[in-house]
C-alpha cells in the first residue's frame, strides 16, 4: 500500500467504527400518540411520556375538546368524532407516520375512529383496558347493563345535561399518594355527548392492523368489562393481562413505560 493509500484507509477507519457504534448503540425510534381517558388531559401521561422521551422517541399526547387544558370548549356539541378529529388533527398536522396509537380506558373510542380514518399511518394499535366501539355503536351500548342509566342520570342532577361529573377519590382505586392528589385536581367532567353519538366506521375495530389489548385486573373497573371480552374475541389480537389498577400510570409509569416501550 503506497503512502497515500494508508493515509486514506486510516481517515475512513474511524468514521465507520463510529458510525457502527452509533447503529448498535442507538435503539430504533418509535412515535407514540398517546390517547387519555373520560375526565383527563394531555397531561395525564406527563410521566409516561417524560419516560419514552428519555429512550429516544418521539411522543404526543393530545388533549380531547372539552377537557384537560380545554375544559373552557364544555358544551353539549361535542360528538365522539369531535374527540376523534382531535387526535387525528395532531397527527396530520404534525405529518406523523408509522406511528404506535394508544389509548386509555375511554380513549379507545377515539383510538378506534382514527385507526378507521388514518389506516396508513398506523403500525400498531394498543388499548390500555380501554373500550372498544364498533360501527353503529354508542358508548353507552357498550358499558355493562343497567351502568348507562345511572351515568345519564348523574349527568341530569349533576352535570346540567352537558357532562358526566368527575366522581369522588373512591371511583378511582389507586394508592392515596401526593400524586393521586396532583390526579384529581386536574381531572374535569366529561362532555356526555361523546357517550351519547354513534361511531362511523368504514371498517371493523382495529382496522386490520397489529393490535395489543392490555387488560388492567386489579382490580378490574366494571365499566371496561364488555370491551375487554370484546378483545378477547377479536381474532389476530394480542391479548395481555396485567395486574394493576385502571390508572396505573399515575402510581407507577414505568410499568406503562415498559410496556409500550416493547411495542412496534
Amino acid at each position: 500500500m503506497n503512502r497515500r493509500s494508508m493515509i486514506g484507509a486510516l481517515a475512513a477507519a474511524p468514521a465507520t467504527a463510529t458510525l457502527a457504534q452509533a447503529q448498535t448503540a442507538a435503539p430504533a425510534q418509535k412515535t407514540y400518540v398517546l390517547v387519555h381517558g373520560a375526565y383527563g388531559g394531555g397531561w395525564i401521561w406527563r410521566d409516561v411520556a417524560a419516560g419514552l422521551r428519555r429512550m429516544g422517541h418521539e411522543v404526543r399526547t393530545p388533549t380531547q375538546t372539552g377537557l384537560g387544558e380545554r375544559s373552557h370548549l364544555l358544551s353539549r356539541q361535542i360528538t365522539v368524532d369531535t374527540h376523534i378529529e382531535d387526535v387525528a388533527n395532531v397527527i396530520e398536522t404534525d405529518e406523523l407516520r408509522d406511528i404506535i396509537l394508544v389509548g386509555h380506558s375511554y380513549g379507545g373510542v377515539a383510538v378506534t375512529g382514527v385507526a378507521d380514518r388514518l389506516t396508513d399511518r398506523i403500525r400498531h394499535i394498543v388499548y390500555l383496558d380501554a373500550l372498544i366501539p364498533e360501527n353503529g355503536e354508542k358508548v353507552f351500548d357498550i358499558l355493562p347493563a343497567g351502568m348507562a342509566d345511572g351515568r345519564r342520570k348523574v349527568a341530569q342532577e349533576q352535570g346540567g345535561g352537558v357532562a358526566l361529573p368527575v366522581p369522588g377519590p373512591e371511583g378511582f382505586p389507586i394508592p392515596a399518594s401526593p400524586n393521586k392528589d396532583w390526579f384529581m385536581r386536574r381531572l374535569r367532567p366529561h362532555p356526555i355527548g361523546t357517550y351519547e353519538s354513534p361511531m362511523r366506521l368504514a371498517k371493523p375495530a382495529g382496522a386490520g392492523l397489529p393490535v395489543t389489548y392490555v387488560a388492567y385486573t386489579s382490580p378490574a373497573l366494571a365499566s371496561i368489562e364488555p370491551s375487554r371480552q370484546r378483545a378477547k374475541a377479536k381474532q389476530g389480537w394480542r391479548y395481555v393481562e396485567l395486574p394493576v389498577p385502571h390508572d396505573v400510570e399515575i402510581p407507577d409509569p414505568n410499568r406503562v413505560v415498559e410496556l409500550l416501550a416493547g411495542i412496534g
